[in-house]
């Protein structure tokens, strides 16, 4: 950055701490049929009105942050910030109130219920302006709920796969579902199948932990599955679930 910059940027630019309410308190604003609606329920720490409460849940869910930056001149923040449309108190209770904040949908990824909650119920659920923040009801439009391609296949697919038609398809989660050895896992996967199951599953908190590792796991159950099928004369199915390593 050369000199000449910097001086103009110390000249235009002071940083400092700015009342939530005078960006992201809007009581003015009309929402959008595309917009996402929160309401929060908020208690607001002594002293903290209750506009700066819920400005400041939309403004840390959005664009905004502690302090002025002088990056807030590099973006539109009135396209993309959310906004605090309204606040009512909750009746019989002390200190408590709704906050309804509106959200554009630029905001949010297509098709991510994960990048939607962590925007939205994220680290401002730490602020320290709130004593207390709950979310209480979430409206969310048509057009993002398009951008959700749901599974790949439905109940149709599993039929032609498993060839069962006419009737329900009987299936069950193997139990204890931690614990079990992967051979163990594996024995029990056969004996329901061969029992007379369609299908077995795992449960969603068996993933690949020390006692029963995922590759074995899936080459026990195949092998329970095939063993059945061939004793059985028609077709099994198991379903694993696959998880992978985070940092």
């Amino acid at each position: 950055m050369s000199p000449q910059t910097e001086t103009k940027a110390s000249v235009e630019f002071k940083a400092g701490v700015k009342e939530y309410k005078l960006t992201y308190y809007t009581p003015e604003y009309q929402t959008k049929d595309t917009d996402i609606l929160a309401a929060f329920r908020v208690t607001p720490q002594p002293g903290v009105p209750p506009e700066e409460a819920g400005a400041a849940v939309a403004a840390e869910s959005s664009t905004g942050t502690w302090t002025t930056v002088w990056t807030d001149g590099l973006t539109s923040l009135d396209r993309y910030k959310g906004r605090c449309y309204r606040i009512e108190r909750v009746v019989g209770e002390k200190d408590q109130y709704i906050a309804y904040v509106a959200y554009p949908l630029d905001l949010f990824e297509e098709g991510s219920v994960t990048n939607m909650f962590t925007s939205i119920v994220g680290n401002v659920f730490g602020f320290k302006a709130l004593r207390a923040l709950r979310l209480e009801d979430l409206r969310i439009p048509v057009a993002y709920v398009k951008t959700f391609q749901g599974p790949p296949h439905g109940i149709q697919v599993e039929r032609d796969k498993l060839n069962k038609y006419g009737r329900p398809l009987l299936g069950c989660t193997i139990k204890p579902k931690l614990g079990l050895s992967a051979k163990n896992y594996g024995r029990a996967v056969y004996e329901c199948l061969r029992g007379g199951l369609d299908f077995t599953k795992d449960d969603e908190n068996v993933n690949s932990q020390p006692f029963m590792r995922w590759r074995d796991r899936f080459l026990f159950c195949a092998e329970a599955l095939f063993k059945a099928q061939t004793e059985t004369g028609e077709i099994k199915g198991h379903y694993l679930n696959a998880t992978a390593g985070t940092c």
